[in-house]
C-alpha cells in the first residue's frame, strides 16, 4: 500500500510542478523586445501543435510513437479489503506498410502486485501475461478513423496467480472520430484460449473501452476511458465489470520532451464477487511525434536560445 501511495503522490506532484513550470512566464522573454506580431504568432503555433498532439495521443491508431506507463490500483478486494496494483508498460509503435496502410503495434506488459485475498497480508509480485495487439489502419483516414487486427495474450506471468497460463487470441477493432475539440471512439476485442497449461481453465473474455475526450486550452483535457470486461465462462452475477468515472489530463513538455499526464477515478457499477468496487488510474506517456523541417528548426532555435540564456545568467559567487 505504501508503494501505491508513493506512486500516486509522485505522479500528482509531477503533474503539479510540470504544469506550474510550463505556465510560468519567462521573465527574460517578457522584457526582451521582439518584432511586432512575432510573439502572438509563435504562441498560436505552439497552441496548434499542442492541440494536434493531444488528438494524436488520444487516438489508439495514430501515427505516433508513445511509451505510456499506466498505474492501475484496484481497491478493497476480498474480505480483508486488500489493494491490487497493476503497472502497465505499453509502448505503441506504428509501422508504415505502404503509402496507404499503417500497422499499429500496441503491447501491454503488466507488472502486478496481487494480494492474497484469503488473508490480511502477503501476496504475489511479478510480471503478468503479455498482451500484444496489432491494428491495420489507413494512413490517410477520413472522418471515421478505424483499425482492425488480432489481440493476443501470451502466458508470460512469473507466478500462476498473476496470469491465465493460456495462449489466447481473437479479433480486435477500434473506431473513432475527432470533431472539433472532441475525440470520441471505442476499442473492443474478444479472445479465446487455444493452447497453454492443460490444468488451467479455458479463456473466453471480452473487453470494451469507450473513450470520450474534450480538449481545452494549454493542453488540458477532460477524459472518460472506462474499461468494461466480461468473462463469459464465469458464473451468473460474476461475468461483468462495468466502471463509470473519468478524470483530467494534460499534454505538456518536461524540458523538450512532450508527455501526456492524466489521473482518473472509476467506481464499478457491476463487478464479480470479491472484486474491487472502485479504482484509480494514473498515467504518464512519453510522446515522440514526427516534426516537419520548420518545427525542427524552431526547436533548435529554442534550444540555442536557452543555452544563451544559461550562459548570460550570473554565476554564483564562490
Amino acid at each position: 500500500m505504501k508503494r501505491i501511495l508513493l506512486v500516486s503522490l509522485s505522479l500528482t506532484l509531477l503533474l503539479s510542478l510540470s504544469a506550474f513550470a510550463q505556465d510560468k512566464p519567462d521573465s527574460t522573454e517578457q522584457t526582451k523586445p521582439g518584432p511586432a506580431g512575432q510573439a502572438p504568432a509563435a504562441a498560436q503555433s505552439e497552441a496548434a501543435n499542442t492541440a494536434a498532439l493531444a488528438k494524436a495521443a488520444q487516438n489508439p491508431v495514430a501515427d505516433l510513437i508513445s511509451v505510456p506507463l499506466q498505474n492501475n490500483t484496484n481497491f478493497n478486494i476480498g474480505p480483508y479489503s486488500r489493494d491490487q496494483d497493476v503497472l502497465n508498460i505499453q509502448p505503441v509503435i506504428p509501422l508504415h506498410l505502404t503509402k496507404k496502410w499503417n500497422l499499429i503495434t500496441r503491447t501491454i506488459l503488466p507488472i502486478i502486485w496481487q494480494p492474497d485475498t484469503s488473508q490480511p497480508t502477503q501476496g504475489w509480485y511479478g510480471l503478468g501475461d503479455l498482451n500484444p495487439t496489432l491494428f491495420l489502419s489507413p494512413a490517410h483516414p477520413g472522418k471515421l478513423i478505424w483499425g482492425v487486427g488480432p489481440a493476443i495474450v501470451l502466458p508470460t506471468a512469473t507466478a500462476p496467480q498473476l496470469g491465465q497460463g493460456k495462449v489466447s487470441a481473437g479479433p480486435g477493432i477500434v473506431l473513432l472520430s475527432t470533431p472539433g475539440h472532441w475525440v470520441i471512439g471505442a476499442l473492443a476485442n474478444n479472445v479465446w484460449s487455444f493452447a497453454g497449461t492443460g490444468s488451467r481453465p479455458p479463456v473466453n473474455q471480452f473487453l470494451l473501452q469507450y473513450f470520450i475526450n474534450y480538449n481545452m486550452k494549454k493542453g488540458w483535457y477532460v477524459t472518460l476511458q472506462p474499461i468494461i470486461t466480461a468473462d463469459w465462462r464465469a458464473s451468473s452475477g460474476n461475468v461483468w465489470t462495468v466502471p463509470f468515472g473519468g478524470g483530467l489530463g494534460r499534454i505538456m513538455k518536461i524540458g523538450f520532451q512532450p508527455v501526456n499526464i492524466s489521473g482518473q477515478f472509476y467506481g464499478n457499477a457491476a463487478y464479480p464477487n470479491g472484486g474491487s468496487p472502485w479504482s484509480m488510474r494514473l498515467q504518464i506517456a512519453f510522446l515522440y511525434p514526427k516534426f516537419t523541417k520548420a518545427q525542427e528548426k524552431e526547436m533548435m532555435e529554442q534550444k540555442l536560445k536557452q543555452l544563451e540564456q544559461q550562459q548570460q545568467a550570473p554565476q554564483p559567487k564562490k
